[in-house]
């Protein structure tokens, strides 16, 4: 009996608390990237409202479903990489035939927030796939809800 509550314990400890550490232990994201440009928040609604640029939400189809960005499209960016600017790609998967065909058009990337690798790295993929309007909201939708904008759900 004793042995199985310390069993159920672990297991406890290892769903909940690990996680958690993981994201205490997450680097920041870099502060910029070559051949993007950040913006801010404030931009990125301004954009938004003027129906300037395409929204590209790179967070897993679960979290996407619990809130979003209005007209946001789910384009999730699956990771295995290390969260280094200098990830290696080819363990990643991003589907960059979802971005517009004209890669001159103005695309905004983002995930959660400054320590959200997936719109990094979605980031730097469309840059070396020769997007030349690519924005990152670094700030992501954490950002975005701390500032009380609206989301969809």
């Amino acid at each position: 009996m004793f042995t199985r509550s310390i069993a159920t314990l672990a297991t406890v400890l290892t769903l909940v608390i690990a996680p958690a550490i993981a994201d205490e232990i997450r680097p920041a994201t870099p502060t910029s990237v070559k051949g993007a440009r950040i913006v801010t928040v404030e931009e990125a609604k301004g954009l938004l409202d003027k129906k300037a640029a395409s929204f590209f939400d790179t967070r897993s189809p679960l979290n996407f479903g619990k809130g979003h960005l209005p007209g946001a499209t789910l384009l999730p960016y699956k990771e295995k990489s290390q969260f280094a600017a200098d990830f290696d790609a080819t363990q990643d998967s991003f589907d960059l035939a979802r971005l517009p065909a004209d890669k001159n058009a103005m695309i905004v990337i983002h995930s959660d927030g400054p320590s959200g690798w997936k719109s990094y790295k979605a980031t730097v993929f469309a840059v070396k796939a020769g997007y030349r309007n690519v924005l990152w909201m670094r700030d992501g939708y954490a950002g975005w809800t701390a500032k009380g904008l609206p989301v969809e759900q």
